[in-house]
């Protein structure tokens, strides 16, 4: 793994808040970094867990950036590692300056960073026109796909502590538990996705590389049910591991629907499965968690509340499992989630689904995410983090 460099001085400007702001129940507001909290990332390592989340530099606004810092010890490239970022347009040049930036951020505050995404058939620019993927022969398609792909890990050799190599490749409906509804199976065909993952660990024979999925947890919003997910997953990670692809971890995105959460998560059946995962010899990572907080009440208080609630009864079962080393939020701030722009509320009502507010004060879900770190199982930890 590598070094961390001597921390220089943050460039970061701004406050994270009003100094000396508490909240509900005694939490002192994100400015008081010398204040009774610790931050979340030293909560969870003290269990062997390391903690983090997303951002992107198109968030680094006056203040957001410090509480980040402040609570994250592994950083989740949100954005500028995506296509429309790397290569905006098919003739266009690798572009890595926007990439450059978020990891100088995290070395600058000695994070480690998870890379995402190195295959995945979505983050593509308008440049893109939209049927270009899948009119080109197989010849273009490789060097597209994995000349991007190796350029991309050869650059930051070292610098990227794990990758997503491949993000939602699987399904139920498709072949041997693959996808087939993607440009590159149809171009470069089934073995797309173990020929990802060697090329990744020769670029970085040091890097962890993940395959990275959802709809684990209950029924989603489109009905899907999790038990089909899962078995395709299992199927595709032992078919990877058959052909001798380096797979080290899987990675959960719980993104969770509180519309009856308590009622659908089956606890066991969950336990059952990350047993069947770690038994291949895998690590678990939590990487893009979230509350979709549909189902609940506009109102603030209460949806807070249910919101919280989900974090606590998810994360008491996934915790609950020593092969789970590492938990990222998708975001820290609802100031900038995702789901308010994709999948708007539709009473209008501002989404709800993370730590802080859109001010950057901590929430009741916070509060659910630290005692939930706080009470894990202590484990044998992945990563070393710096003090």
């Amino acid at each position: 793994m590598r070094d961390f460099p001597v921390p220089r001085r943050s460039l970061l400007l701004g406050a994270a808040g009003a100094a000396g702001l508490t909240v509900a129940g005694g939490l002192p507001g994100p400015a008081s970094a010398t204040g009774a909290r610790p931050p979340l990332w030293k909560v969870a390592r003290e269990r062997g867990i390391a903690f983090g989340s997303s951002i992107a530099t198109w968030q680094f606004d006056d203040d957001y950036p410090a509480l980040f810092a402040r609570e994250a010890k592994v950083l989740f490239t949100e954005d500028d590692l995506l296509w429309y970022r790397l290569k905006p347009a098919p003739d266009a040049p690798l572009d890595f300056s926007y990439a450059d930036r978020i990891i100088g951020f995290a070395e600058r505050h000695r994070m480690r960073v998870f890379g995402a995404h190195l295959v995945w058939d979505e983050g593509f620019g308008e440049g893109w026109p939209e049927d270009y993927l899948w009119s080109v022969d197989e010849a273009e398609a490789r060097e597209l796909l994995f000349g991007t792909l190796t350029a991309t890990v050869r650059r930051y050799r070292g610098r990227v502590d794990a990758w997503s190599v491949a993000n939602e490749v699987t399904s139920p409906e498709g072949e041997r538990g693959f996808r087939t509804d993607v440009p590159w199976w149809e171009t470069i065909g089934p073995s797309y996705v173990a020929e990802a993952f060697h090329l990744a660990h020769a670029a970085d024979p040091r890097a962890l590389l993940v395959i990275n999925e959802f709809g684990f947890e209950t029924v989603n919003e489109w009905g899907d049910e999790p038990e089909p997910r899962r078995r395709a997953t299992l199927q595709v990670i032992d078919r990877l591991l058959r052909d001798g692809a380096p797979v080290h971890a899987l990675g959960i995105q719980a993104h969770l629907l509180a519309d009856r959460f308590a009622e659908r998560f089956d606890a066991r059946a969950y336990t059952r499965w990350l047993d069947r995962v770690a038994d291949r010899g895998l690590e678990i990572l939590i990487t893009e968690l979230d509350v979709l907080d549909d189902g609940l009440p506009a109102e603030v208080g209460p949806r807070d509340a249910a919101v919280a609630d989900v974090y606590r009864r998810y994360l008491d079962v996934a915790l609950g499992h020593r092969a789970v080393k590492v938990v990222l939020t998708f975001g820290l701030t609802d100031r900038y989630t995702w789901l308010q722009e994709d999948q708007p509320r539709e009473d209008g009502a501002a989404r709800r689904p993370l730590p802080f507010d859109e001010d950057l004060q901590p929430k009741p879900a916070y509060r659910a995410l630290a005692h939930a770190l706080a009470c894990a199982p202590a484990r044998h930890p992945l990563w070393t983090l710096p003090a």
